[in-house]
């Protein structure tokens, strides 16, 4: 899904801010969950939360649940680690989770949409 880079026997995970910016989870046929999260902190550290709360709405109920748990989880391992830059990115996200809930939550869903409207036609 191009979320990690592999060079000299080093595998390494790509930063939210290298990733793609013109990403779209409903023509992404390799989404994963590493990626959701990552794609939303770099929409949020760019555009805000109205512009992650719109990218929030593509994504499913379940895998909204697992980005969010995801974030926590990195956090805690970031925070333990001292890496306080990643630490700050997924604690910003966890913050702003409710508006981006509010915000995805009051626009269609993927599911709610013809095939059309959700750019799979």
């Amino acid at each position: 899904s191009g979320v990690l880079v592999s060079a000299s026997g080093k595998v390494q995970l790509k930063r939210p801010e290298v990733l793609q910016a013109d990403w779209d989870p409903v023509t992404d046929r390799h989404t994963n969950i590493w990626e959701c999260t990552h794609q939303l902190i770099r929409i949020l550290e760019s555009e805000g939360e109205i512009a992650a709360g719109a990218l929030l709405a593509k994504l499913g109920g379940d895998i909204r649940e697992r980005v969010k748990a995801l974030s926590y989880r990195l956090y805690g391992i970031c925070d333990r680690k001292k890496w306080s830059d990643l630490a700050l990115a997924y604690n910003a996200l966890g913050q702003s989770w409710n508006e981006i809930q509010r915000t995805a939550e009051a626009l269609p869903t993927v599911s709610d949409q013809t095939p059309k409207q959700a750019g799979l036609l």
